[in-house]
């Protein structure tokens, strides 16, 4: 899905939305320094896992400083260059025509000093999670600010046409010193469950004129009951 990202090559006076160079890795860890080599990735290197299955293993991050360290690594795993962002990113979901952004604790930039005395490859937790909230915290205004809305008005509407999704979150950062120069990291099918009760208002909107539409093209309308069901579903997400 990032490729879709990276196709729609986004660039208006709003600002540039462009996806981090990334290497997917199937099999033979062994092969990963030269597989890095080959297609010329600058370190850093984030390796997240390929496939998700909802395990707290899953949602794993690794930063690795040198190439060797890489083998490391078990595949299958999407290897990304590592931007920095000033430690921010932002959760833009995006729920029919509506948009949030909320921001989260990410991780820290990488000077070139560290780079050049640090080796080896850190595990680092999930840093989007709900925990990991950043929406109160007291940030320098160039980090804190949100990206720009018609920007991801312009985003949300591209990838609803490409990915034919309705309902999903795009994991955004700015590139760090930058006030305008965005990298989408990440495009989830359906916000987690620890983040649907901030999106509750929105999601049961969003779902009852979801239904709605089918229900008018089918010539029954039961709005009460539609309305009763979903807020007895959502309750549940607490």
């Amino acid at each position: 899905m990032l490729q879709d990202v990276a196709d729609l090559n986004l660039s208006d006076c709003h600002g540039k939305v462009g996806v981090p160079r990334q290497l997917v890795i199937k099999k033979d860890p062994s092969s990963i320094p030269y597989e890095v080599n080959k297609a010329g990735l600058k370190l850093p290197l984030v390796a997240k896992p390929l496939v998700l299955d909802g395990s707290a293993k899953s949602h794993e991050l690794f930063l690795a400083y040198d190439q060797f360290s890489l083998a490391e690594l078990e595949p299958p795993l999407v290897l990304q260059e590592f931007v920095n962002h000033g430690g921010i990113l932002f959760k833009v979901y995006i729920v029919g025509e509506i948009i949030k952004v909320v921001r989260r604790f990410s991780l820290p930039n990488v000077s070139k000093r560290e780079l050049e005395k640090v080796a080896g490859v850190f595990r680092f937790p999930r840093v989007s999670s709900s925990a990991a909230s950043a929406d109160d915290a007291d940030l320098e205004p160039s980090v804190a600010e949100h990206p720009p809305q018609p920007l991801l008005e312009n985003l949300a509407r591209e990838l609803r046409h490409r990915l034919g999704l309705r309902l999903f979150n795009i994991d955004m950062i700015r590139e760090h010193g930058t006030r305008d120069v965005f990298y989408v990291i990440d495009i989830n099918y359906f916000p987690g469950k620890y983040n649907l009760f901030a999106l509750k208002p929105n999601l049961l909107y969003f779902l009852i004129r979801f239904r709605l539409s089918s229900v008018l093209d089918s010539g029954t309308f039961e709005l009460n009951v539609l309305s009763d069901k979903f807020s007895c579903l959502l309750s549940k997400i607490e």
